[in-house]
């Protein structure tokens, strides 16, 4: 695992600053997000693609592009998350500041 990560920090590193910048950018935005019927599919996919690259199911060449895939995808969410936490911590130490006033919510009628 050392010479894959020796070897491929570029894109590690890539990915884990890509989920940093879109964690970031993230918090803004207040979606839905997914319902939990299409959580559930996505875990079960991530699982059962997880157990093949444990299993070594898919040789060769295809199996270590499914490993640094995986590995990649593990970045990028590590990546998030550390950006929406930071994003988090810095705006709510503003807003305490009273640096950035609070935004109204938009589903309350304005007077």
């Amino acid at each position: 695992m050392a010479a894959f990560v020796s070897f491929h920090w570029g894109w590690l590193l890539g990915a884990l600053l890509l989920g940093l910048a879109m964690g970031w950018i993230s918090v803004v935005q207040h979606g839905e997000g997914l319902s939990k019927k299409a959580a559930r599919v996505i875990a079960g996919l991530l699982v059962a693609v997880i157990g093949v690259a444990v299993g070594r199911v898919v040789p060769g060449r295809p199996g270590y592009w499914l490993d640094l895939g995986l590995v990649m995808l593990a970045a990028y969410l590590v990546g998030c998350a550390v950006g929406a936490a930071l994003r988090d911590r810095l705006v709510a130490r503003q807003m305490a500041a009273g640096r950035i006033p609070p935004r109204p919510d938009p589903a309350e009628p304005t007077p």
